[in-house]
């Protein structure tokens, strides 16, 4: 039986897209990035009427890339695509900075 290296065992150590296993662990599980409390405070302040905000940064915490999830009555009758414009709109200095966005936006049921 081969000896137990940290090289050998890399491979078996990668979480999804290649970060360590404990990073991913300890993102699950760690408070809000500073670039996700400012998006987050953001979009309360332009969507006041919104039930539901959660902001991810996908990027690994480099802050380059977000998710959003909003759920708000503002997108009530509106298109997908305006909904989205909205969003852009309302994060339009942050984007600036950012390479990529991935928006998701509902209106809430009742």
């Amino acid at each position: 039986m081969a000896a137990w290296s940290p090289a050998a065992a890399a491979p078996l150590l990668r979480g999804i897209r290649g970060l360590p296993l404990l990073h991913s662990v300890h993102r699950m599980f760690a408070s809000q990035t500073e670039g996700e409390l400012k998006v987050t405070q953001i979009l309360k302040e332009k969507f006041p009427r919104a039930t539901a905000i959660k902001v991810t940064d996908i990027s690994g915490g480099c802050g380059a890339m977000y998710e959003i999830k909003i759920e708000s009555e503002e997108f009530k009758e509106k298109r997908t695509v305006q909904q989205h414009q909205m969003v852009n709109q309302a994060l339009k200095e942050e984007i600036k900075g950012m390479h990529g966005l991935r928006i998701f936006t509902s209106v809430p049921k009742h």
